[in-house]
């Protein structure tokens, strides 16, 4: 009698695992700085469902090159925000970022996007001398510079860089985050991690494969 009472229990939590399984086997979109699981398969749901993507932008990349959403339209990017100065979170996130980059190999279809949240000191030079020491010099892998207002607000109110309390924050308010966004090559976002840390950032590599493949977007170029 107990056997049988575990077998039904067994299968009951079976059931419902799988009622709370997403139907589709793609990534995830995200609306709000909450960052509420839109999982979505039917064009038209993601049409009408979808209402959020990165606005538009332009900043100087690490070699005074003009770099911006217009350059990322119809590729996958990966982006973060960070500051050459910084010796907590951001050397550790680097770093992850660049075995992230050296996984993907030669395809530029696939772009890392890293923004400076101190760009009054992250000039180009700097930007580029950062890049050469620490082996960030892939041509996928743009580290940009601005104006603070403008990459501070599009870090809070495009890219939720801070989830929710972003919106509690002005261009006054310095931002350090370690968060670390995947972007469709549409602008939409579909994915948030940890770029301290080692799982999150395996997690980012699979979830990359997966909106290549959604997309259809080849590994290799």
């Amino acid at each position: 009698m107990y056997r049988i009472a575990l077998i039904c229990i067994s299968i009951c939590v079976f059931m419902m695992a799988c009622r709370q399984k997403p139907a589709s086997s793609s990534l995830p979109y995200y609306n709000d700085a909450a960052f509420t699981p839109l999982f979505l398969s039917n064009a038209d749901s993601i049409r009408t469902k979808v209402t959020h993507t990165i606005a538009d932008f332009s900043f100087t990349d690490q070699y005074g090159n003009a770099f911006g959403s217009k350059d990322l339209k119809g590729k996958i990017h990966v982006a973060n925000f960070f500051f050459t100065g910084c010796g907590s979170i951001c050397p550790g996130m680097m770093q992850k970022l660049k075995s992230l980059n050296d996984s993907i190999g030669n395809n530029l279809l696939v772009q890392l996007v890293s923004f400076s949240v101190t760009p009054w000191r992250d000039s180009v030079a700097r930007l580029k001398a950062y890049a050469e020491t620490n082996g960030y010099t892939s041509p996928r892998w743009h580290l940009l510079t601005g104006d603070r207002g403008a990459i501070y607000t599009l870090a809070r109110r495009s890219y939720f860089a801070e989830e929710s309390l972003g919106f509690s924050k002005d261009s006054t308010d310095f931002l350090h985050t370690e968060h670390v966004l995947l972007i469709d090559p549409s602008l939409r976002i579909r994915g948030i991690y940890n770029g301290t840390l080692a799982l999150d950032m395996e997690q980012l590599l699979s979830d990359l494969k997966l909106l290549q493949r959604e997309y259809a977007v080849p590994k290799n170029q």
